[in-house]
């Protein structure tokens, strides 16, 4: 199950049905600017993802976002792991094998999302596209090659944050470990309530002190 995770905090963009539309145009020089107002406009979220691996492996779950910095991936019933990012740090959680990792929003691709802050015009490039209707921004610190590369996938629609809807993300690790994440039943602004981004140890605890 730790293989689904590193995927997914890790390109070219590979979501079915959105690679072939890649072609020469140019989108318009405010493109970034407008998926910098969608992050900003974009307090919370709920959604159901589809997430496949480089290796064709899918899973389903439900995505949780609140700003700033705090998401939470809950993957089906028969995959016993989440991931969740408290504002500040990423943690996954594997319950099969009773193991966490945790490290900074900011070394994770994901960070791209989780900070709205940031001016994604100093790390993040349009991708030319021959669909008017999709935008699609590649996303890396150049300065920090080791935190991997995202690549968000937008279509256009103007009753959507910012007249954007996020279609997903391919991103890419530092161990070049893919994976793709489509995205569907977008909710806005919903009620989140801190909870969302609490997780259960399931680290076995050591004997008590004396």
């Amino acid at each position: 199950m730790v293989r689904y995770a590193f995927a997914l905090l890790a390109a070219p963009l590979t979501l079915a049905g959105l690679a072939t539309q890649l072609a020469s145009a140019q989108q318009p020089a405010d493109s970034l600017s407008q998926v910098n107002a969608y992050i900003r406009a974009v307090k919370s979220m709920t959604a159901d993802f589809t997430q496949t691996d480089s290796n064709g492996q899918t899973v389903t779950g439900k995505l949780t976002l609140k700003q700033p910095g705090k998401i939470r991936f809950q993957y089906q019933k028969n995959v016993p792991l989440l991931i969740v990012g408290d504002g500040k740090a990423l943690t996954m959680i594997d319950y099969e094998v009773a193991q966490v990792q945790r490290w900074p929003i900011r070394n994770s691709p994901l960070g791209a999302l989780l900070d709205p802050d940031r001016d994604l015009s100093k790390y993040g490039k349009v991708v030319p596209s021959g669909d008017p209707r999709i935008l699609t921004v590649e996303a890396r610190d150049p300065k920090r090659p080791e935190y991997g590369v995202i690549t968000l996938i937008f279509q256009r629609n103007p009753t959507a944050p910012a007249g954007l809807e996020m279609y997903g993300w391919v991103a890419l690790d530092s161990q070049n470990n893919r994976t793709s994440i489509r995205l569907t039943n977008h909710r806005y602004g919903v009620p989140v309530p801190e909870s969302a981004f609490k997780w259960r140890d399931p680290r076995p605890k050591g004997p008590p002190s004396r």
